[in-house]
């Protein structure tokens, strides 16, 4: 039998988060052995169930959802965002062009498949959530990273955006907050960014699935919400917010200057068309989520879970001698810097397999987010505070194994620390200056 290979368009698609790694997982899970996954933002499994309500009114409207509902979704949902758009200060958004999806992660696609030609290029911040990349190669277009500065609190650099701007360049895609770096930006570094789209006309493609995981107090910008005139595609979901990863419920709002993409638009419109419509039970949970009571400022306020929880697997892996990290201000997770000094490491991915192997903690490699050097890596801070303990506890007996059998036992710990508080020093800053 001739041999069937998978297609060419796959060669460039990269998913670590569920990758090799997890593989190995899978199959010491299968041999009885007990992992620590602090890979994947799965809330649930956490513990953190969704909103009571949400689920009683999915299970109340069971029955009114045999059927196809409408390709772009059910009334009550699609309004319900538009009112979450005008609480958000984003202006000129009509039902028409609010589209519901699987989860955010279909409307991507969607979205890149409607909007890229072969060629084509999308700016994509680097790191990045890997989705993006594959989404972008999958329809055929380019994926070009511009560098995100860990110096810098992990903000976009504005001259490397500038920089790699091109002809075939179509749009920009903006994180924020963002994963996996747990960064928020600030309304300066957005207003600069819209107006680069602005003048090389570039769409925006805006992923801010974690708006409402905030810490410290601060408070986020949709980026729609600062212009009418430059075209926008912003992405939610209810699977951060409101710990429904499993419903698969999503949303994608275009706003700014339609007239400039009826065409574009049209495309949008026959690729919802073809799927049919989205989850008709998920998307009987948008109303009462964004409407309800926002459970989430109980999980992230001082005192709250999830902040706990940030706190602590920050002070824990900072500690270890030669990781440095920027604190997180929103979001679920980190993404710790190995001073390379300290940790020579040629292939991260082996890195990393050999740490689940040894430690049973899963984690996933800095350049399965697309991160040019294997010196980072992302964790997610999700288990209960004991787990987090254990985790890391064993994560730093590994590191120390590895630097005494490389000779760097001792190598640049106090500077790495120096480092540690610098930054952290630097995130408190910026969190006051935004208050």
């Amino acid at each position: 039998m001739k041999t069937i290979y998978k297609s060419a368009k796959l060669a460039n698609v990269l998913y670590d988060i569920r990758g090799p790694i997890m593989d190995a997982a899978r199959q010491m899970e299968d041999e009885g052995q007990k992992i620590i996954k602090l890979n994947l933002g799965n809330l649930a499994v956490f513990g953190f169930d969704a909103p009571e309500e949400i689920q009683q009114d999915m299970i109340r409207n069971l029955p009114n959802s045999a059927g196809y509902s409408d390709s772009k979704g059910i009334f009550a949902a699609r309004k319900a965002v538009m009112h979450e758009t005008q609480k958000q200060g984003i202006g000129g958004v009509t039902l028409d062009d609010i589209y519901l999806g699987n989860g955010a992660s279909e409307l991507i696609t969607m979205a890149t498949n409607a909007l890229l030609d072969n060629g084509d290029e999308l700016l994509l911040p680097m790191p990045d959530y890997p989705l993006w990349t594959a989404a972008t190669s999958l329809s055929g277009g380019t994926p070009v990273h511009y560098t995100c500065d860990e110096s810098n609190n992990w903000m976009p650099n504005l001259d490397d955006i500038r920089a790699k701007i091109t002809p075939a360049t179509r749009g920009i895609v903006v994180i924020n907050p963002n994963n996996p770096t747990g960064v928020m930006y600030s309304d300066a570094l957005l207003n600069s960014i819209v107006e680069i789209a602005r003048e090389h006309g570039l769409v925006i493609l805006a992923d801010e699935v974690y708006d409402k995981v905030l810490y410290d107090g601060i408070k986020h910008t949709a980026i729609a919400s600062l212009s009418s005139d430059v075209l926008t595609l912003t992405f939610n979901s209810l699977s951060k917010s409101y710990r429904s990863c499993g419903y698969r419920a999503g949303w994608l709002v275009v706003s700014g200057d339609k007239k400039q993409a009826t065409d574009y638009i049209e495309g949008l419109n026959m690729l919802s068309n073809m799927k049919l419509c989205s989850n008709v039970p998920g998307q009987w949970a948008i109303q009462t989520a964004l409407g309800g009571y926002q459970s989430i400022n109980d999980l992230t306020c001082e005192g709250g879970r999830l902040r706990r929880q940030r706190d602590l697997a920050y002070e824990l892996i900072t500690a270890i001698p030669g990781v440095s990290c920027v604190k997180p201000q929103a979001a679920l997770y980190m993404f710790p810097k190995l001073d390379p000094s300290v940790y020579p490491i040629d292939d991260d991915r082996q890195f990393f397999l050999q740490l689940l192997r040894s430690t049973r903690v899963m984690l996933v490699q800095g350049t399965g987010f697309n991160w040019p050097a294997p010196d980072h890596f992302r964790i997610v801070f999700l288990p209960h505070e004991d787990d987090l303990r254990e985790a890391i506890g064993r994560i730093a007996k590994f590191l120390e194994a590895y630097r005494r059998s490389h000779g760097t036992l001792d190598v640049r710990a106090a500077s790495s620390k120096a480092s540690n508080v610098e930054g952290g020093t630097k995130a408190i800053k910026l969190v006051v200056a935004r208050a």
